[in-house]
């Protein structure tokens, strides 16, 4: 793999075309592209928040999920492949489990913020539930597995608590949406 990353600038894409990992050529905007295109920006969206003060717990498990994306994005690549399996969807679902006991019960919805890392973790879901969407689509044309959705489902329910642990370990409580605030009075 050194070799093929050493040579960036390669000229192949210039026509609007783009390598698959099995060797086939597809258009860039095509569905398997823009869905690998938004595992990665999903995967983007986790390493800036890795660059927020964070527990370690958390950190662990953030840098964790993306190596599973590298798997996804793999996947992704090489259409028939499978990399996401069932223990990485049940590690999500431990996690969440984990993370969640911690937090108190929620009683009302909760608006994306508070803290910085909690905004961006939210952020972070709101592109996860968009590559799900995406990978959704994708599956009723093509092959694809379904650990790589539920991978996704279970994905978008950790950045949900780790957004509000997040807040929890910055001194924040959850930001409270509050039916009507801004209708005034008639």
């Amino acid at each position: 793999m050194g070799n093929r990353l050493s040579k960036i600038v390669t000229r192949t894409g210039d026509a609007g075309t783009t390598g698959l990992g099995d060797g086939t050529r597809v258009a860039k905007d095509s569905l398997r592209v823009e869905t690998m295109g938004q595992v990665d920006e999903l995967n983007s969206t986790i390493g800036l928040l890795l660059t927020e003060d964070m527990p370690d717990q958390i950190r662990q498990a953030l840098i964790g999920v993306q190596h599973d994306l590298f798997d996804l994005g793999g996947e992704l690549c090489i259409p028939g492949m499978t990399m996401i399996n069932e223990a990485q969807v049940d590690r999500l679902e431990d996690l969440v489990e984990q993370f969640n006991a911690d937090l108190s019960p929620l009683k009302d919805f909760i608006l994306p913020g508070g803290t910085r890392a909690a905004a961006i973790a939210h952020l972070a879901r709101t592109v996860c539930r968009r590559a799900e969407r995406c990978i959704v689509h994708l599956a009723s044309t093509e092959t694809v597995s379904d650990f790589a959705r539920k991978y996704l489902n279970r994905l978008s329910d950790l950045m949900f608590v780790l957004g509000r642990a997040l807040n929890q370990a910055g001194g924040c409580g959850d930001v409270l949406w509050v039916q009507g605030k801004n209708r005034g009075s008639a």
